[in-house]
């Protein structure tokens, strides 16, 4: 039951998760019709499928990818149990829903004709904006992703993850066969690629902050420096060094670009023979960054 979630009805949880909903499957439904389509892009998921099959059969899109959806469901529901929460039905059908209404409204135009990699461009952005925002609500898009959990439940040697890679490069490999165009694949990954990244930055934020890990003799004078002139704290960590087995002092701190730079400069004027570790930040949670909230779902 972990992948369901229950707001209070009407709450500003509950209208917060179902707007991110109906907006993020919006944003997909724009990338899969006006901007994947109309070249033939097939990037994962039931909608790649789907999108092949129109192109193949004339079938509709949306059409085609709730018909293939609701039977994925009923078996996920069946092998992995109920995981899948009414938020995730929400999506699929407003998904599929959107889709048709552009299908039947726009048609199947082009909106950058003759512009396949920026169409492709578009498009992955498109999709992980909207993914991100599907996935915000705590849902998921369904299609794909159940048929990587229903893999993962026999193949433990092989993460989730990877599963999903491989569906969904079935998937793209599947469009090479159908259309015969070398060009369709390549395409079909950079949008498979971009919409992980973006899903990544509308999930986790585009991070500012780096983490610093410092050993130097003088780190009372580089606390100082950390809380007196940066206003940051830190923590000090007793270690060992591996080489003489002397005793040193760690200095774990988080700041951002700026004080970074304040900070290396600072460091290798009272003691160049430190030692600095520097890691990007992709999220910081708690005093003096972003607030530490707990969603009761």
């Amino acid at each position: 039951m972990a992948f369901i979630t229950k707001e209070k009805l009407f709450s500003w949880e509950w209208f917060r998760a179902y707007s991110f909903i109906v907006l993020g499957t919006f944003i997909m439904a724009v990338a899969y019709v006006i901007f994947i389509s109309p070249f033939k892009f097939a990037p994962g998921g039931v909608y790649g499928i789907a999108i092949v099959l129109h192109h193949l059969f004339e079938f509709p899109i949306g059409v085609s990818g709730i018909l293939m959806d609701i039977p994925l469901t009923i078996i996920g529901f069946w092998i992995l149990g109920p995981r899948f929460g009414v938020k995730t039905i929400a999506g699929m059908v407003l998904l599929s829903g959107w889709i048709s209404a552009i299908e039947y409204f726009y048609g199947y135009e082009p909106f950058v004709p003759s512009q396949p990699m920026l169409s492709a461009l578009y498009g992955g952005v498109l999709i992980g904006i909207g993914l991100g925002l599907v996935f915000k609500s705590k849902a998921t898009s369904g299609g794909s992703d159940i048929i990587a959990m229903i893999l993962a439940k026999y193949f433990h040697n092989i993460s989730l993850g990877q599963l999903m890679i491989v569906v969904d490069s079935t998937i793209v490999l599947l469009s090479w066969i159908a259309f015969k165009d070398p060009m369709i694949p390549l395409f079909s990954w950079i949008i498979i690629f971009i919409t992980g990244k973006v899903v990544d930055i509308m999930i986790e934020g585009i991070g500012y902050e780096k983490t610093l890990f410092i050993i130097s003799d003088k780190h009372q004078e580089i606390r100082d420096k950390i809380i007196n002139d940066l206003g940051r704290g830190g923590t000090f960590i007793d270690g060992k060094g591996m080489f003489a087995g002397k005793d040193k002092t760690v200095i774990f701190a988080v700041v951002n670009r700026r004080e970074m730079v304040i900070l290396k400069s600072f460091i290798s004027k009272i003691d160049p023979n430190a030692f600095l570790t520097v890691v990007n930040a992709n999220e910081v949670l708690g005093d003096g960054f972003k607030k530490l909230q707990t969603e009761e779902n």
